[in-house]
């Protein structure tokens, strides 16, 4: 038998395909735009997703045989996304995505409110799917007028497969409609942001299944026999899955477009006062919180176009050996930042550039700056009892090793590489489909993985990286009253 997980990254999709003893058979990926119309817009169209799934599985059945013993599936997707249909199931706008700022000043509003906080365990920040909703009641009221249902992009997929609106806990609880505590939709937060509990889909656990793949979907991809279909999970929840973090005192550090620092706990401890997330994990009883950089990878991404290298060749020039910081500093706040700042309007800024400033220094600089944001995550855990001894790295930014000593430097924690890191989402959405197809238990499915390289934290260095964490928080404040 096999199983599939389908990662609905921010920009392309990696489906795997993996076999009852969670190997990998194989895998597929495409890309897919996003589109940018105006400043802090951050939009996607949801049919490309469906292009990309298509395609994707179209090269695996016709290169692995396994795939036709296909069993189950899992979704993971990009959180906070709003994906509005009508009634008839087709979708009214580009899906506004989790780094759109647009909805700064609704957010704001919603957060006022005192409930807000108490019921969803979260500030409200411009990125969650309720203050989009509120903006485009007004500036979009021909749309808002014609919404059946709100869709995260997860549940949209599972949508395309099933034909069900359904959404896992994981996801929906980054909406700021959603009732942390007791797994459920609000009412009251429902009603502050204008919507009806008609309106959401129906909730599941994400390793619950949901239904099963249309039958014309099963026929398109040669399927005779019946295919479950998992809740799925929000991005970081999947990933934690895949790696096996789901128990008190794990975690996991994502460098990915964004950065994320995330601890699993069995029980809810929300600190919204932290600016840290506060989520229900993809499987029952379990929860996790969650510190977020925006922009990691992203800001490597910017600097490759603007200088016509590749990201592989900046980082190459740095050699392995960490170098303590250089005068040039480095705010990686791209698309604004959540942890711990919350602030939509903070831009990315350098500072200590001189005539004798190389493309080398820079590159440092951007690495300095994402894992300094991690290190404030890292401190709003700490303030709030959540203890992190050691993280596994994963994502496209897991591979620099000199990344991975810096941040083993700077967070003062172990780092260890996961070896799969790069299908990290999409194992742990096919674990969750695993789970929904009976075919494994919970430990055998999300058992923790083998790890590769650890890096320990590199204490010859530690005054000089503290100095440079400190002149960092400093700048913050600086460039912030200079914006």
């Amino acid at each position: 038998m096999s199983y599939l997980g389908i990662d609905l990254g921010t920009s392309g999709m990696r489906v795997l395909l993996i076999d009852e003893a969670r190997n990998a058979v194989g895998s597929a990926e495409r890309e897919y735009p996003v589109s940018r119309p105006h400043e802090g817009w951050s939009e996607q169209d949801p049919a490309h997703w469906i292009v990309a799934l298509r395609a994707c599985a179209k090269e695996l059945i016709e290169t692995y045989d396994k795939f036709s013993t296909l069993r189950s599936i899992g979704v993971s997707g990009h959180m906070h996304g709003a994906t509005l249909l009508d009634a008839a199931g087709l979708v009214l706008r580009p899906c506004i995505l989790w780094n759109d700022t647009r909805a700064e000043r609704e957010a704001s509003d919603l957060d006022k409110r005192a409930e807000t906080r108490e019921i969803s365990g979260n500030i409200v920040f411009p990125g969650f799917t309720a203050p989009k909703l509120l903006w485009v009641e007004k500036h979009e009221p021909e749309v808002f007028s014609q919404i059946h249902k709100v869709l995260l992009p997860a549940a949209y997929l599972n949508f395309f497969l099933t034909g069900r609106y359904v959404a896992d806990m994981s996801d929906s609880a980054g909406t700021a409609w959603f009732d942390l505590k007791n797994r459920k939709w609000s009412e009251t937060l429902l009603d502050f942001g204008h919507m009806r509990s008609d309106q959401m889909p129906e909730l599941v656990e994400g390793c619950e299944k949901v239904g099963e793949l249309r039958p014309d979907l099963a026929s398109e991809w040669g399927l005779s026999h019946p295919v479950s279909v998992a809740g799925g999970a929000g991005d970081n929840a999947a990933t934690a899955c895949g790696i096996g973090v789901f128990r008190s005192g794990q975690a996991l550090l994502s460098l990915g477009t964004s950065g994320v620092l995330l601890a699993a706990s069995d029980a809810c401890h929300p600190a919204p006062n932290t600016a840290l997330h506060t989520f229900c994990h993809a499987l029952p009883d379990r929860w996790y919180q969650m510190g977020v950089v925006l922009s990691a990878t992203e800001n490597l991404n910017w600097f490759a176009r603007i200088t016509g290298a590749s990201v592989a060749e900046l980082v190459s020039e740095l050699g392995t050996t960490l170098q303590v910081p250089g005068p040039v500093r480095f705010l990686p706040y791209l698309y604004g930042e959540r942890t711990p700042h919350n602030d939509a309007f903070i831009r990315a800024a350098f500072t200590g550039v001189s005539a004798s400033t190389s493309r080398a220094d820079l590159t440092r600089a951007i690495l300095e700056g994402v894992s300094y944001g991690l290190r404030e995550s890292l401190d709003a855990m700490h303030s709030c009892g959540t203890k992190v001894t050691q993280a596994i790295a994963v994502g496209g930014g897991s591979r620099s090793d000199y990344w991975l000593k810096l941040l083993a430097t700077v967070l003062d924690i172990p780092i260890a590489r996961s070896m799969r890191s790069e299908f990290s989402a999409s194992l742990g959405a096919a674990r969750l489909g695993m789970l929904a197809s009976m075919s494994s238990t919970k430990d055998e499915a999300i058992a923790f993985p083998k790890l590769g390289d650890v890096f320990e934290p590199e204490n010859t260095y530690s005054k000089a990286f503290s100095k440079g964490y400190s002149d960092f928080k400093s700048s913050y404040a600086a460039i912030r009253m200079a914006q």
